[in-house]
């Protein structure tokens, strides 16, 4: 009977086997089939190119170059002149006081006006210009930010897959033990439990993977839904990097694309005020005319056919002029833009030491990490499975041990994704690019 039981229980433990076999099948089953379906490798060089060449966003934004061009085109545009022809009868028919027919042609004239237009729009194709490299050199931060956030992922699912198939291990070796009689059933009932959360959790982090991997083509501007991205970059610390301080700050103050907009914006600021300035310049409109005057046949004031030439010029009186608001605001703003110009400033060189600090803080983090530490909970992790299996520790043991390992893997990955990520932020802040994965 005690055989008996034996092999009924060990038929249970190979129908758990294939059980559990299937449970880890799933999710690489599932994943090979979504590489074989959706696979297209992307080095960081190749989507960065793509990146620059196809985000829709970075499209759009040029256009404001097109835009401010146009508008120099618009401001260079003369002021148009009027033509006006009259027609007059003098009771011709009756009182024989004859017709006349008048041409005038007139223009009014700006003085400075056209001239200060023109260099605002200028300023404005200038001020666009830098907007847009301010632009690109955000996209191109957060465009690397999610390429690392797909390769952090990867590394997330590397972990969770390992940790899962360690619990299906102990899970397996459990049902092993209590056919054995060595352990209760609720016991290799909990390792069981424990494996099927376990599978649930890499299913989600499956799910967290693969959404990463579709979020880069919001960055390249490709949509398709049978090609997900798929990096082939390493997330690793390449090189550790050294900085000087003083000489970032100046490289910040001379590179920062969003410094030189903050400039710029002053410069349109002052051109507007310009402008303001000439509107208040006095026009005058210059009028050129031609009449023909039939003859006069009345007895009483007979007069002969005449041609007549005016040439005038109309001012207008600027009252207007005392109400100075409109230059006022226009000071106003130019004063602003000043300030705003020495707050980008204080706000640059802020982020630079702030960012900074935090990067070599985060590389502090992976260091400690790096000096062992993996090492020895791996190796303490190896040791209780062992134990566990030769019945010499208990399931808990086992299991703290393989939730430390997998939080200091896990937490190692983030650290290394923070640390390049605080590089990227560190050059951002500073004007620099020379990133590598």
């Amino acid at each position: 009977m005690k055989h008996l039981f034996i092999i009924r229980h060990l038929s249970f433990n190979k129908r758990y086997l294939l059980f559990v076999t299937a449970l880890l099948c799933i999710c690489r089953v599932v994943y090979s089939q979504e590489l074989e379906r959706t696979q297209q490798s992307i080095d960081y060089k190749t989507y960065m190119d793509m990146v620059w060449k196809q985000n829709l966003s970075y499209a759009a934004e040029k256009l404001n170059i097109d835009i401010a061009e146009a508008g120099i085109k618009a401001a260079k545009v003369f002021n148009d002149p009027s033509l006006s022809v009259e027609y007059a009868d003098n009771d011709d028919r009756r009182l024989k006081m004859g017709r006349s027919v008048s041409v005038e042609l007139s223009k009014t004239f700006s003085a400075g006006k056209r001239n200060a237009n023109i260099e605002l729009a200028q300023s404005e194709k200038d001020l666009n210009e830098a907007l847009l490299e301010d632009y690109f050199h955000r996209l191109r931060a957060e465009a690397t930010l999610a390429y690392l956030e797909a390769l952090k992922q990867s590394e997330l699912y590397s972990i969770k897959e390992n940790a899962c198939s360690n619990i299906h291990r102990l899970a397996t070796s459990d049902s092993i033990r209590f056919a054995l009689g060595k352990i209760t059933q609720v016991d290799a009932i909990q390792s069981k439990v424990e494996a099927e959360i376990a599978s649930n959790e890499l299913a989600m982090t499956l799910t967290e993977l693969y959404n990463a991997y579709a979020s880069l083509g919001l960055w390249t501007g490709v949509f398709d839904k049978d090609v997900i991205h798929l990096p082939s970059e390493r997330l690793l610390m390449k090189k550790e990097r050294t900085f000087d301080s003083g000489k970032l700050l100046q490289t910040a103050l001379e590179n920062r694309a969003d410094l030189a907009a903050a400039m710029k914006n002053v410069e349109v600021a002052g051109k507007t005020l310009k402008v303001t300035q000439r509107e208040r310049n006095m026009d005058f409109d210059l009028v050129l005319g031609y009449n023909y005057n039939t003859e006069v046949r009345n007895e009483i004031a007979p007069a002969p056919r005449f041609n007549g030439v005016t040439v005038g010029i109309s001012i207008p009186l600027k009252f207007s002029n005392t109400n100075k608001g409109a230059v006022q605001v226009a000071g106003f703003r130019k004063r602003q833009a000043e300030l705003n110009y020495r707050q980008a400033e204080l706000e640059v060189q802020t982020s630079v030491m702030q960012s900074l600090r935090l990067y070599l803080s985060s590389l502090e983090q992976v260091k400690r990490y790096e000096d062992g530490l993996l090492e020895d909970a791996q190796s303490v992790l190896e040791g209780k499975i062992y134990s566990y299996e030769r019945g010499e520790t208990s399931r808990l043991e086992a299991l703290i041990a393989q939730q430390t390992y997998d939080e200091l893997r896990a937490a190692y990955i983030e650290a290394l994704f923070n640390s390049v990520a605080a590089l990227i932020d560190l050059e951002r802040n500073a004007g620099i690019w020379d990133i590598e994965l």
